[in-house]
């Protein structure tokens, strides 16, 4: 199977050991993994080892639509880097690059059949950009 790879990529303004507590820690998460302000994350739990599950509940403030993204990890190098599978077998990567200061956060995924490839790209960059926000002004 030839699958799409997407990359989306945010520099955030905060040292690396803050950016990867804020990306993993439940109770951060459900503070910004959302793509727009009519959507939330009203709750998440992280196993961070191999073997361990991500589950994140997504779905929009009026209730009219939800579902839950689970992954399992398939690797974890603390502080730098993760990949897991999604439920649907596609995976995803997730590298954090010290930048002194600043922590560059780069993401590749499996597309997925269902969407066009833009609108998954552009779905994923602002679920980060959100995340990149919320990491800026805590």
């Amino acid at each position: 199977m030839n699958t799409t790879k997407i990359t989306v990529e945010a520099t955030i303004a905060a040292d690396a050991k803050k950016v990867w507590d804020y990306y993993t820690i439940p109770g951060h998460i459900t503070k910004w993994n959302f793509a727009s302000d009519d959507w939330q994350c009203p709750s998440a739990t992280n196993d961070m080892r191999v073997g361990g599950k991500y589950q994140a509940r997504m779905e929009a403030k009026d209730g009219s639509w939800g579902f839950d993204f689970e992954a399992i990890y398939d690797e974890v190098v603390e502080g730098q880097k993760f990949t897991y599978t999604m439920t649907d077998g596609r995976q995803a990567s997730v590298v954090f690059k010290d930048l002194g200061g600043k922590t560059a956060v780069t993401i590749v995924f499996d597309a997925e059949s269902e969407n066009p490839v833009e609108m998954q790209k552009e779905g994923w960059q602002a679920i980060l950009n959100n995340f990149k926000k919320y990491a800026e002004a805590n």
